[in-house]
């Protein structure tokens, strides 16, 4: 079978690859752009979730089909939409797709390598695929973090992350446990006590964030210096990166949504803040004894981790199948970039959490997307006027 030949492959179609997609088409660069249109939030993601964003938060590098654009094409008032819904966001991802004519092949790849001319994929249909630039947009699906101090005390196959666990249906009439006390910890407990669950329970080893809105304007010029002076974030003396980083932690972790709330003060909700999971182990029943390092104890049918996420690129089979991760240079798991998202090597690109160790926490959300789109594009349409554009 013949390679499909192209400038620019991008590997998933969540919200960077989508993004990337459409302003390379803007710009005039072929590209091919592989998976399953916002996979990841269809299918990892619950029903009924509240998004933390706001209607500013968009997708085009060009500042054409945003939110507000997609608002107005549907006649919806940007106030009525908030706090925006898991669903309304995935219909403008679906509009914008629409509207920006992004072509995505829906195929998966299982394998990268490099190649004389760049890179050679290999698609899961049997088609391959060679590129003189790839952008691995692969969203946090692989980076679920299970803490190994935690999973050591629990029973094999009797946790969930709570990426794998959004159909709450199921847990009606059971008794629930989530160890995590961030945004998705209460926002998971909230949903499955409105979808019926006996009992949840929320065991965090921290105070209980506080009840009250996030506010986001902030990273707007920190974003708009990205675009500007590529890199900055990095160059940052140690000090000032921390104070950055330390107010996205207050913002992003220190609070929780004040919607929230209502929704969990409610009998059958209890919340455990400053304790750990100090053992679990499964009765004769099949309920799960879990444990507290207060002493407490407590008997539960479902195990939820809302551990977050860690990238590590070593989890990404393709890449470990066709050898690059072997010659990718990892600052703990994460690829060390240059001022355009690539990676040592060339013509490699890594948006989204992957590159937030470079370039700053807010890139680990969707309001980075435009940013990093540009950046990306710009460095893949002058390395088209290289003399060489090797993968090497």
């Amino acid at each position: 079978m013949s390679a499909v030949h192209t400038e620019l492959l991008i590997v998933g179609a969540g919200p960077y690859g989508l993004a990337t997609a459409a302003y390379a088409g803007q710009r005039g660069i072929d590209y091919l752009a592989v998976g399953d249109p916002m996979g990841f939030w269809k299918r990892h993601m619950p029903k009924g979730m509240l998004l933390r964003s706001g209607v500013d938060w968009h997708l085009d590098a060009q500042g054409v089909y945003t939110f507000e654009a997609y608002l107005a094409a549907r006649q919806m008032d940007p106030a009525a939409v908030l706090p925006i819904s898991l669903e309304r966001y995935l219909d403008y991802a679906a509009w914008f797709q629409s509207a920006a004519g992004v072509a995505v092949d829906p195929s998966l790849v299982t394998l990268l390598r490099s190649a004389s001319d760049g890179y050679e994929a290999e698609l899961a249909d049997g088609r391959r695929v060679l590129a003189a630039n790839v952008v691995v947009a692969i969203g946090i699906r692989h980076f679920g973090h299970v803490p190994s101090e935690l999973a050591a005390n629990l029973p094999a196959a009797r946790y969930a992350h709570t990426c794998d666990l959004v159909d709450f249906a199921k847990l009606r009439g059971r008794r629930c446990l989530i160890v995590g006390g961030r945004q998705s910890a209460f926002e998971w407990a909230a949903l499955i006590h409105e979808q019926g669950a006996a009992q949840v329970h929320l065991v965090y080893r921290h105070d209980t964030p506080r009840f009250e809105p996030s506010h986001w304007s902030w990273l707007d010029p920190l974003l708009d210096e990205t675009a500007r002076v590529p890199g900055w974030f990095r160059n940052l003396p140690a000090g000032e990166r921390e104070r950055i980083e330390q107010r996205f932690w207050v913002e992003g972790r220190l609070k929780l949504e004040p919607w929230l709330w209502p929704r969990l003060d409610r009998d059958g909700v209890t919340c455990w803040p400053r304790r750990r999971l100090a053992s679990c182990r499964q009765s004769a029943d099949g309920a799960l004894v879990v444990a507290l390092d207060d002493g407490s104890r407590l008997v539960v049918d479902d195990l939820i981790l809302a551990t977050g996420y860690c990238v590590d690129l070593r989890r990404l089979p393709f890449l470990a199948a066709g050898g690059l991760i072997g010659r990718l240079q990892l600052v703990e798991g994460s690829p060390a970039l240059d001022e355009h998202f690539q990676a040592n090597l060339p013509g490699l690109f890594f948006p989204g959490l992957a590159a937030a160790r470079d370039f700053g926490p807010f890139f680990g959300f969707v309001r980075g997307c435009p940013v990093a789109a540009r950046l990306i594009v710009a460095r893949v349409a002058a390395r088209q006027q290289e003399p060489a554009a090797a993968g090497d």
